[in-house]
């Protein structure tokens, strides 16, 4: 199993990046969480991974924290149904504390606004989660504690009305953190939504 990559960026894309690592480019899907944390090209880059092998490939996945990568596996070993491209969507679509608190608070239509995720999966996602022993009561003790913060509702509010707009999941992610870096963060979700679409046209 391959834990982690230390190395240079050599390309990055939203949804993957190749690291070289002594002459060897690995490449590695990631969610846009992960890429909206990245250095530059040609910069260091540690990032954790996760190997899954298939008959006809092996990929590696790459995530910025721990958490994330928990997440992923999480979704992956107790979800039935859940593949990693669905798991890749629901770390790109939710910050990870908010996704926990959706679980707990038993939020499908949240979790259902998620790009690739329906309200069945949404559905299935929160009824095996909340069934995994300690799971759910930690998430719930964690979640008081790590509780989103008003702007990071208000940026999530904000992305996902872009996304049921009909843009892709990362033209949201992008328009919405610009606008925030323009604008300052002390916007409301309806006003983050007008600069974004100025932007984006």
């Amino acid at each position: 199993m391959i834990a982690f990559l230390e190395g240079i960026l050599a390309e990055a894309l939203p949804t993957q990046i190749v690291v070289n690592v002594h002459g060897v480019g690995y490449q590695v899907m990631i969610p846009v969480s992960s890429y909206e944390r990245l250095p530059q090209p040609g910069s260091a880059v540690k990032i954790l991974t996760h190997l899954t092998v298939r008959e006809d490939a092996h990929v590696l996945y790459g995530f910025f924290s721990a958490s994330e990568r928990d997440l992923f596996r999480l979704l992956l070993h107790h979800v039935t149904g859940v593949g990693p491209k669905i798991a890749l969507a629901v770390l790109s679509g939710l910050p990870v504390e908010m996704f926990k608190a959706a679980v707990v608070a038993g939020d499908i239509a949240t979790i259902s606004k998620i790009s690739g995720v329906g309200k069945k999966t949404a559905e299935r996602i929160v009824l095996e989660l909340k069934d995994k022993v300690g799971v759910a009561a930690e998430w719930e003790a964690s979640s008081a504690k790590n509780a989103p913060s008003e702007a990071d509702a208000r940026l999530h509010d904000a992305t996902l009305a872009l996304i049921s707009l009909g843009y892709k999941q990362v033209e949201a992610h992008k328009a919405i953190r610009r606008a925030q870096e323009v604008s300052g963060s002390a916007l409301t979700a309806e006003e983050l939504i007008r600069h974004a679409l100025k932007i984006l046209s």
